[in-house]
């Protein structure tokens, strides 16, 4: 008598409300706090009245969370063997056997079908800015994330591809200055990330990733150094002599938050051992927390004022 694969015990046996709940967790949630880059445009457009764009960039939002929790997924069916290395991803739905192979599929289909239809009801420019994203994902899935340098880049393209499509979702124009500063900032936080990698690892980190293997700490403390820095002069230059500076010049006031945020997740990075995923971060440390949050005050001040 043929013995049943665990693989098929679980399509035969488990609950559909499990499924549901892994196949939610696959989709990552949490990293969906990256998406919050498409309301940059809202922001300083002075369009946060505006409801009809509200509207629109909630959707857009929406539709980003779809199609990146579907790149999320065929990463995990791509690197299922890799994440049983891992100390934490062997917890994920995929990795840890919760989530069939076959229902996350499914999964992935689905929502990134129903992100694409989304982001072309909204607007066709958006709808071909999402298909660039998912497209760019997948190019870093295929094969860049393996070349070193690169990998951060590309990473670092798609945040700037979220604040471009937030705008565009909206008809509204974003700063080039903007975009340079989400720039900095991604790759500050890609480079931290990679750092976590290779010391939370050890010699395991070749295993998992093989471009860490062309990675050193010295190294990335250098390129570290380097895009922390350029971050806050990017931001300090925005905010001064930029176009959007001209009109609200009380935006200068929010420099000092945007160092204490950089200098504060530094000390997360190299003091807690920190940086391995920046939206833990973002959604745990009670001190990015207040920085952000009084950012956002500044800022709404600034540009109303």
């Amino acid at each position: 008598m043929r013995e049943t694969h665990p693989s098929e015990m679980s399509l035969q046996q488990a609950n559909p409300l499990e499924w549901f709940k892994w196949g939610v967790v696959a989709m990552r949630p949490r990293q969906w706090t990256k998406n919050l880059l498409l309301f940059a445009g809202l922001l300083f457009a002075e369009k946060l009245g505006d409801l009809p764009r509200v509207w629109l960039n909630l959707l857009a939002f929406l539709s980003f969370c779809l199609i990146s929790g579907a790149v999320y997924i065929y990463n995990d069916l791509r690197d299922v063997e890799e994440d049983r290395l891992h100390p934490r991803k062997r917890h994920r739905p995929i990795a840890s056997g919760k989530l069939p192979v076959a229902v996350a599929t499914w999964w992935m289909l689905s929502a990134a079908l129903l992100g694409l239809v989304l982001a072309f009801w909204i607007r066709p420019a958006f709808g071909g800015l999402a298909i660039a994203y998912l497209a760019l994902s997948l190019v870093y899935s295929l094969g860049a994330k393996y070349i070193v340098i690169l990998d951060v880049f590309l990473i670092a393209a798609g945040f700037v591809l979220r604040a471009l499509a937030g705008a565009v979702a909206i008809d509204v124009h974003i700063s080039g200055w903007l975009l340079a500063c989400t720039t900095m900032l991604s790759l500050f936080l890609g480079f931290c990330k990679r750092r976590h990698e290779l010391v939370l690892l050890g010699e395991e980190a070749v295993n998992h990733r093989a471009t860490l293997g062309e990675y050193s700490v010295v190294l990335l403390d250098q390129f570290i150094a380097i895009a922390s820095s350029a971050t806050i002069i990017t931001y300090a230059l925005y905010t001064i002599q930029s176009a959007t500076a001209a009109q609200h010049e009380n935006l200068k006031y929010t420099i000092p938050l945007v160092m204490y945020g950089v200098f504060r997740y530094l000390y997360l990075v190299y003091r807690k051992d920190l940086g391995g995923a920046p939206e833990q971060v973002l959604l745990e440390d009670r001190g990015i927390q207040a920085t952000i949050l009084l950012w956002i005050a500044v800022a709404v001040w600034a540009i109303l004022s």
